[in-house]
């Protein structure tokens, strides 16, 4: 049994004849009306650009100094100490 989502919102758009014909030839080739097969395209490029904006992508060296600073046993600065003191006594 499919379930169907309520569609409330529209969008349009202006596109070339060529566009158009293709639209629909892949549309046919998917078995799905145009308008599902360009929502389902623009939903699949959003999803991959929101993907690849949210992954943090490292070079080598970046690597090299992210993995040091997790593992290395680093000194507090002083800002920090003063701020664990006044924490400490706070409590």
């Amino acid at each position: 049994m499919e379930v169907k989502t309520l569609r409330s919102e529209r969008l349009e758009a202006r596109v070339t004849p060529e566009q158009k014909s293709m639209f629909i030839l892949c549309a046919r080739i998917r078995g799905c009306s145009v308008s599902d097969f360009v929502v389902s395209c623009a939903q699949e490029v959003a999803s991959r650009t929101i993907r690849e904006q949210e992954v943090m992508a490292l070079s080598q060296r970046d690597r090299q100094i992210f993995v040091e600073a997790l593992i290395g046993e680093a000194e507090p600065s002083e800002r920090l100490k003063k701020a664990a003191k006044r924490y400490l006594a706070s409590r």
